[in-house]
């Protein structure tokens, strides 16, 4: 007589499988990096003076994999976006070469997109609104004065209101310049890949912060970021 075979639930392992230091540790680091205006090298020392020893470039790999990781498992818990946003896009040197960073946020100060970009121009503004549409539709949206805007927005937002009046922009701007200091002490990014991942891991980090996310939100301002990565630690 045969015997039944007893079907097994395959769970997904942890992303933190194989790895040496424990998934306290390794977000420790990542939201270190994230929030403050740290190099690789900075976080090592920090990181040293309470008993952990890791190496710059381990933490380079730590904060490349993780980010990502935490940003997917924080997703559901996420507020739509307010109905008006501000796009502009800033750059950045990668390997020595300008690239470029477009972004938007909302009247709320949520940060709904980052794209990082080769080019700037009307193929690259269009990705960057396909893939922001993904967090909602606004009524209205300002922009500069570049000419992929209007074209981009007649072709996939036709309904919304277009403003680009001198100054109406400021606010995203002043935005683009936090993440700017963010990048002072890492003398430049290394990798393009390293571009998209850092300025969507500070966005996801300045959001948290700002109460756009239904995490850590009956914990003190201060603690809500170290207690929002406690609470998807189990989601990654």
């Amino acid at each position: 007589m045969r015997r039944r075979s007893t079907a097994r639930l395959l769970v997904p392992a942890s992303a933190f499988a194989g790895f040496r230091f424990p998934r306290e540790v390794i977000l420790l680091a990542v939201r270190w990096y994230l929030r403050y205006n740290l190099s690789y090298r900075d976080l090592e020392e920090l990181l040293a003076e309470r008993g952990i020893v890791v190496d710059h470039v381990t933490l380079y790999r730590w904060v490349t994999r993780f980010t990502p990781l935490v940003i997917d498992a924080a997703q559901f818990t996420r507020h739509a976006p307010g109905d008006r946003w501000f796009a502009d896009e800033t750059y950045v040197k990668v390997a020595g070469k300008w690239t470029y960073l477009y972004r938007a946020i909302d009247q709320f100060g949520q940060v709904i997109d980052v794209m990082a970009s080769q080019k700037r121009d009307l193929a690259a503004a269009r990705r960057f609104f396909v893939r922001a549409l993904r967090q909602g539709r606004p009524a209205q949206v300002t922009t500069d004065r570049a000419a992929s805007y209007p074209r981009v927005l007649d072709e996939l937002l036709r309904e919304v209101q277009h403003v680009d009046a001198r100054y109406e922009n400021n606010r995203v701007e002043a935005d683009h310049g936090r993440f700017k200091a963010r990048l002072r002490p890492m003398r430049g990014l290394k990798r393009f890949r390293s571009a998209q991942i850092i300025g969507s891991g500070h966005a996801f980090v300045q959001n948290i912060r700002r109460g756009h996310y239904e995490l850590a939100t009956e914990t003190n301002g201060h603690l809500r970021l170290a207690a929002a990565f406690d609470e998807l630690a189990d989601a990654v």
